[in-house]
């Protein structure tokens, strides 16, 4: 199986700050327990550090990888690094030239480099030469001084079987995992295919449930203008009636178009242009465009914000959400009654709400508010509330429904506060 680099490099550091612990370890206890090991001589201090030095260009020159390596490549390091144990350890232990020689430990990290790399085979062919290298030292030992404990035969025997018993769960944990590592790789694929299938699937719904909208909406008005300009047509008719006729078709084809209008701007919103405006002044100049209709339905306006309070926003995309949201709640209210318009900083973000007196919006319908083409109005297009939450993301905001109570009901918009300008150099 091919590595990442990820586990490439953790795999390859993992080794070396292994092998640069154990030789810092060795010497330290070569060092610390002189009078038992004797010193350390120069040629083993220099090897070591040398060794060490080795290891740790190793580690510096793994973590600067931007690839891992090849298979070949990785096999061809891991014997590299094999054979420099093996050396490295066999020649320590002919310098200290002692029968239990300390720096023997050195060969347990081939075996683990080779569970890591190689097949159980080679793994075991790393074993075996560890342990030859055990009973080697032993012979040449004997050579040396002519004699030697039996017990070192069994010592090396019993380190020997260690190392067999080492190597062989070593690589059974390591293939254990990387098999895990195998399915688990099979099943995000597969995850990450249903996901894409379920968007895929999600997407054409949505689409199948908004082109269904759009030809609903768009029948009724045609129908109508169909139908009066048939009837108008007919000699029979007076024309008075005749003009009434002609008078439908006309607001149906004012309402197809503000229909597609809405839709249009749904669907593909105008190009942001970013301002700090204060605040106060936008809600009041939205309240008074709201003043004329909130009158006719014995509805009155309140605002509130503070003089300082700024919003880096599109203004006229806000000011369109906010109509949109205060022309809602004047008809929603019950007269006479009060709308109320509130501004206020919050965490360090603008929020704006709006808030009436009136019956709250039905459990059933919370959740599809924001649904292109729902709505509860007898002529209304359902685009109100779809727009203005679209204006509201696309200023880096939302537009939420914070409150449906039996006698409140209120929709809040946060949006990014500007506090660094001055509301003179606004008005300025």
């Amino acid at each position: 199986m091919m590595q990442t680099l990820e586990s490439f490099k953790r795999q390859q550091s993992t080794v070396a700050i292994l092998n640069l612990a154990a030789l810092a370890t060795l010497l330290l206890i070569h060092t610390f327990f002189a009078d038992h090991f004797g010193l350390p001589t120069p040629t083993l201090v220099i090897m070591l550090a040398a060794a060490f030095l080795l290891r740790a260009v190793e580690l510096i020159w793994v973590q600067a990888r931007t690839s891992p390596l090849s298979h070949y490549g990785l096999q061809f390091l891991t014997s590299a690094s094999v054979v420099l144990n093996f050396v490295l350890a066999f020649t320590a232990a002919l310098l200290t030239n002692r029968p239990d020689a300390q720096y023997f430990v050195l060969l347990a990290m081939p075996i683990i480099e080779a569970a890591f790399t190689f097949s159980l085979f080679g793994t075991l062919g790393i074993t075996i030469v560890a342990g030859m290298l055990n009973f080697l030292w032993i012979v040449l030992y004997v050579g040396r001084h002519g004699q030697i404990q039996p017990s070192e035969y069994f010592e090396a025997g019993t380190i020997s079987l260690i190392y067999a018993f080492v190597g062989v769960l070593v690589w059974m944990l390591v293939n254990d995992l990387r098999a895990n590592q195998v399915e688990l790789a099979r099943n995000m694929s597969e995850l990450e295919q249903a996901r894409e299938r379920l968007l895929i699937e999600e997407k054409l719904a949505a689409v199948g449930r908004l082109s269904s909208a759009i030809a609903h909406e768009i029948r009724n008005p045609v129908a109508m203008i169909s139908s009066s300009l048939a009837t108008a047509t007919r000699g029979a008719l007076d024309p008075e009636q005749r003009e009434m006729m002609f008078n439908i078709a006309a607001k149906e084809a004012m309402r197809l178009e503000q229909l597609t209008n809405d839709f249009l701007a749904y669907a593909r919103p105008r190009p942001l242009t970013k301002s700090i405006n204060n605040v106060a002044d936008l809600l009041a100049y939205v309240a008074d465009l709201s003043r004329a209709h909130a009158d006719s339905r014995s509805v009155s306006l309140t605002v509130n914000a503070p003089d300082e309070l700024l919003c880096d926003c599109d203004p006229a995309g806000l000011q369109q959400l906010l109509l949109n949201l205060v022309m809602n709640a004047i008809d929603a209210s019950s007269a006479p009654a009060t709308v109320t318009l509130t501004g206020r900083e919050v965490a360090g973000r603008v929020l704006i709400e709006v808030e009436n007196r009136g019956d709250g919006i039905a459990p059933d319908q919370v959740g599809r508010i924001f649904e292109p083409f729902f709505t509860t109005k007898p002529r209304g297009t359902g685009l109100g509330l779809a727009i203005a939450r679209t204006i509201a993301r696309s200023q880096g905001g939302d537009l939420t429904l914070t409150e449906n109570g039996p006698e409140r009901v209120r929709f809040s918009v946060n949006l990014p506060a500007t506090a660094e300008v001055s509301v003179e150099m606004v008005k300025r």
